[in-house]
């Protein structure tokens, strides 16, 4: 009964001219929000995290990759009781901060679609370069939505409709579900039998902004431009309507006030040269991206704010992300509608959002409940294991055998050369091994991987995997190798691989296969794989 009110008073609030930030900081309403409701929340609540399992938790996260082993060793032995605050600041304020972005919003925006018109790294560049400039949210979608491909130097922006082919319907429901957080799938053919606002209207209302528009000179050419014609208006009809009348959309988001539409004055209109690309002067691609990211549009920012949560939490706050309906209620709806309204006051800074949910003790959590308690997920009591995404493995596995290292002791070798676009330039073949095997097929909206039999014959015989556990100047076979001392032994692959020290019966079990070992190296390459291909390395918790 009051979802629809308090849609609406989202709307109102998150439209409101000259929204202010709060002065309390949000991280301490996150959590007054996640222990309201519940009784004896401490009692059922995990404690939180220990340094171990925070800096591996926050690494993965903010950087994509585990500590290196001088890093994890730093903040183990540091006494400073603001030291997870500086490590978030500084994790935020590096390079892997906008890499883990980039690769983040590359699949939540493409699902892992065919590279045909814009080229990966132009894209991968693109998206980079966007989060190391912390560029806000709204103007990162307005310029993807309006970009045309027409220019070289923003073609990378286009890549949404390029290599979705403009394909009417497969745009119109990706609008809906990545932006909106609302798959209207059902509403193609009908209204939805139960949720009142997937509706027919609205989801041609959004196709109707896109009708006018195609490549040229067609969908197959890989030069592919976005051009748009004066004219044109989307008709549909539900399926169950007996009578077959045609209703014609309005190009609309529910909710943003349709601007007014005039009638094109054909004599008027430019006439482009045979080279130019036809645009119209009312555009209505160009007012697409303007009514999405419109303060007027509460699901733009809401849609967000709950993606970046899950990001973060491993759980949407509305689960699953493209099902915002009153029928799918969100678990917290005052903690949602917070998230999205400080988004909004503060710019739609998206680093900044990031850092408070990690500033915040339900993200701090342990992955571990209490014995007496029997949370579900939606609680946020307890940190939720996360598998890793093929990316975030990829660089995990580089860097805990220290293939990563050994890279960038060669890049220094560079000087005013070495940057962090060198030394990723000769991580990325094994990056595209791990994504070749690991990835979802084209059109998944999922980042993580499941031991498939396919994956799991990768991980155990794959030379993107094998070939990183022979020793190499400097890697961690090489320091292990150098190493007698079998309790030395453990403490160095467990730092370097799982980010903890190890327990005495790990110990031991180290201590015994290499007490045994009729070929010490081999032992030890088995040994690190072993532990690459673990749950617990393969998992963030």
């Amino acid at each position: 009964m009051l979802a629809p009110f308090r849609a609406l008073a989202a709307a109102v609030l998150l439209a409101a001219p000259g929204l202010a930030p709060a002065a309390e900081p949000l991280h301490v309403r996150i959590d007054r929000h996640i222990a309201a409701g519940v009784p004896d929340f401490k009692k059922k609540a995990a404690p939180l995290a220990g340094d171990e399992e925070f800096v591996r938790r926050a690494y993965l996260d903010l950087a994509g990759t585990v500590p290196a082993v001088a890093e994890l060793n730093q903040f183990l032995a540091s006494s400073e009781p603001d030291k997870r605050a500086k490590l978030v600041d500084r994790l935020l304020a590096a390079p892997g901060y906008a890499r883990r972005m980039a690769w983040h919003f590359d699949v939540m925006l493409m699902e892992r679609r065919p590279d045909a018109k814009v080229p990966r790294a132009a894209w991968e560049t693109y998206l980079r370069v966007a989060f190391s400039e912390n560029r806000p949210y709204d103007r990162f979608v307005r310029d993807l939505l309006a970009a045309d491909g027409a220019d070289p130097n923003t073609r990378p922006a286009a890549k949404f409709f390029l290599d979705r082919d403009l394909e009417p319907h497969l745009v119109t429901r990706d609008l809906g579900r990545v932006f909106l957080g609302r798959d209207l799938q059902c509403a193609q053919c009908h209204d939805h039998p139960s949720v009142d606002g997937y509706r027919q209207a609205e989801y041609y209302g959004i196709q109707a902004f896109l009708n006018r528009s195609f490549l040229s000179p067609d969908a197959q050419a890989a030069g592919a431009v976005i051009a748009e014609k004066a004219e044109g208006d989307v008709s549909f009809m539900s399926v169950f309507d007996k009578d077959k009348k045609q209703h014609t959309a309005l190009p609309r988001i529910a909710g943003v006030k349709p601007a007014e539409e005039p009638e094109p004055v054909k004599d008027k209109e430019p006439r482009p040269a045979p080279s130019a690309v036809a645009k119209p002067a009312n555009s209505r691609r160009a007012r697409l991206a303007g009514a999405v990211t419109s303060p007027e549009n509460a699901a733009f920012a809401r849609n967000i704010a709950n993606r970046m949560w899950a990001l973060m939490m491993g759980r949407g706050i509305v689960h699953p992300l493209d099902w915002d309906h009153e029928k799918n209620p969100p678990s917290h709806p005052e903690l949602l509608d917070e998230l999205a309204r400080e988004l909004v006051a503060h710019g739609y800074d998206l680093k900044w959002l990031v850092r408070e949910i990690a500033l915040s003790e339900a993200y701090q959590r342990s992955s571990e409940l209490p014995a007496d308690s029997d949370a579900p997920e939606d609680r946020y009591l307890v940190a939720i294991l996360k598998p890793l995404s093929p990316e975030q493995f990829a660089y995990a596995v580089m860097q805990a055998t220290g293939h990563t290292d050994a890279e960038r002791d060669a890049v220094k070798k560079l000087g005013p050369k070495a940057t962090d676009e060198v030394l990723d330039g000769r991580l990325a073949p094994r990056l595209v091994a791990f994504r070749r095997a690991l990835g979802g097929r084209p059109g998944d909206a999922g980042e993580t991987f499941s031991a498939t039999l396919d994956q799991t014959l990768f991980l155990k015989y794959g030379g993107a995997v094998r070939g990183l556990l022979p020793a190499r100047a400097g890697n961690l076979a090489d320091r292990l190798s150098k190493t007698a001392d079998a309790n030395a032994v453990a403490d160095e692959l467990f730092a370097a691989v799982l980010s903890r020290r190890p327990t005495a019966e790990e110990r031991r079990d180290i201590a015994d296969a290499l007490k045994g070992a009729r070929n010490r190296q081999a032992t030890l390459n088995e040994l690190v794989w072993a532990m690459v291909a673990s749950a617990e390395f393969r998992f963030n918790h």
